[in-house]
């Protein structure tokens, strides 16, 4: 198929419009596939209908609007829900199964056959819940070639049914469109995605590519695209490198976040993290099978010479994914917004585990003159929920002390403040702390293996040296490649 040319990136470029996206897709003989909408009206396959020359792409269009009937074709979910990625996904294998036994290609040897579906909440009655949804496709770019899939999550941001609804419609062609004719530029067709919309309409926060045709794609290096795009502020993915959805994982449960570069991860970072842990499955109401541990890092860790370093981001990714970590990439400068974040999906409690410094910064009013009401304000959104800190030690070198809770200074005019938290329990120190490796930096151990100097691995947790000289990460080149320079 012929590749479109777009004539530039920004929304206010000639780009094509909704119709001439379906109208393509409706010309295009090969394409052959079926719509199934549930939960927000046929709004998709309108598009398409409205289009014209429908007749020879559209298989079938369906809604099992009523719960009963849905089950009835589809199956009955474990959790008795309808609009999450389990139904979406068996809309897609049914819907895809059906056509292969009904259409031959011994009569149609050249058609690409496609499934695109959704599973969908509107805004309710009451304004309260504005809705969500999944939406995904399944399809070929050759004739009886494997499939590829490309589902995501969106959430809606408008108050009104019917304008999610045609929101809905526009994503749904930008999605299709997208899957055949930018199959192979997957960055952007994450940006079109957005074509003929805002992004106050919508959030996608979940993305995954799976197939033959997105082999060399890593979904790790998609949800930061969603990031660095502005389509959400934040995601996440587990320890097997997959995307998952924020909110499915935060989900009433207890949650303690580690902040830090992870440039790479040391010991430090981990004698941090398995401390605060300790302490934080020994709270009051904290069960251990109900508690999510994150490592997060905020988009501005990820910039480098104004512009992210996506191999970077690549390397501290997989030495957290080595360490059974779960990982979550933020637009969350500062700590507040994180915990704001958190408490859309629970109101259980909530641990940061941080260091002197990272305390010291955020009394700082410096990082909240963009809000009206100051650091109080911010200060009453970061500890207004059952939030504690879990403070790691600093060894001040020039004078040889240890710096905890009870001896770091902030400025004069934030010191009643700090006592203020401070006594009534929300800053703990850790205590359990490993002396010995209180020196170790990782902007230090990062230098000695972009200079080739040795001594650096035995800063690191066990294993992450090893993954770092086998697969080259963060410059460091083996003794072999240094003499042949």
């Amino acid at each position: 198929m012929a590749e479109i040319t777009y004539q530039g990136e920004s929304k206010f470029e000639n780009i094509p419009s909704t119709k001439d996206k379906a109208l393509r897709i409706n010309l295009n003989a090969d394409i052959y596939g079926t719509f199934a909408e549930i939960g927000a009206g046929q709004e998709t396959v309108r598009q398409f209908f409205r289009a014209g020359g429908a007749s020879g792409t559209i298989a079938k269009t369906m809604s099992a609007y009523d719960k009963d009937f849905s089950d009835a074709i589809y199956g009955i979910e474990d959790d008795k829900r309808y609009v999450t990625e389990a139904r979406l996904r068996k809309m897609l294998d049914l819907e895809m199964d059906l056509i292969e036994k009904r259409i031959t290609r011994d009569k149609h040897p050249s058609k690409i056959f496609f499934t695109y579906a959704n599973t969908v909440a509107t805004i309710d009655f009451a304004k309260k819940f504005k809705g969500h949804g999944w939406v995904g496709i399944k399809f070929q770019v050759k004739p009886g070639q494997a499939y590829n899939t490309i589902v995501l999550h969106l959430r809606f941001k408008e108050n009104d049914a019917r304008l999610q609804q045609e929101t809905l419609g526009v994503l749904g062609v930008n999605l299709i469109y997208g899957a055949f004719y930018k199959y192979n530029e997957p960055k952007k067709l994450l940006r079109y995605l957005y074509d003929h919309l805002d992004k106050d309409q919508l959030e996608i926060d979940m993305v995954n590519f799976e197939g033959p045709v997105f082999e060399s794609v890593d979904n790790r290096l998609m949800s930061l695209q969603l990031v660095k795009n502005g389509m959400t502020d934040a995601v996440m993915f587990a320890p097997d490198g997959n995307n998952v959805l924020p909110a499915r994982v935060l989900y009433k449960k207890n949650i303690l976040a580690l902040r830090g570069s992870f440039r790479p991860v040391t010991k430090v970072n981990m004698d941090m993290f398995e401390n605060s842990y300790d302490m934080f499955i020994k709270e009051n109401k904290v069960e251990k099978d109900k508690t999510i541990c994150i490592c997060e890092i905020t988009l501005s860790n990820l910039r480098a010479e104004g512009e992210i370093d996506e191999q970077d981001f690549m390397d501290r990714a997989e030495l957290l994914c080595s360490l059974g970590q779960t990982v979550m990439i933020s637009n969350f400068k500062e700590y507040y917004r994180l915990v704001e974040y958190f408490s859309l999906y629970t109101k259980n409690r909530m641990g940061l585990a941080m260091g002197v410094n990272n305390l010291v910064d955020i009394f700082d009013e410096k990082y909240y003159r963009h809000l009206s009401g100051g650091i109080l304000e911010a200060f009453g959104k970061l500890f207004f929920k059952d939030l504690r800190v879990y403070l790691y030690p600093m060894h001040d070198i020039k004078n040889d002390v240890i710096i905890t809770s009870e001896t770091l200074k902030v400025h004069p005019r934030m010191k009643e403040l700090y006592k203020f938290f401070k006594y009534n329990g929300k800053v703990v120190d850790i205590a359990d702390y490993d002396p010995t490796i209180l020196d170790i930096f990782s902007r230090e151990v990062l230098a000695m293996i972009a200079n080739g100097k040795e001594g650096w691995e035995p800063m690191l947790p066990e294993g992450i040296a090893k993954l770092i000289k086998e697969k080259a990460l963060f410059g460091f080149e083996s003794e072999e490649v240094l003499q042949k320079r």
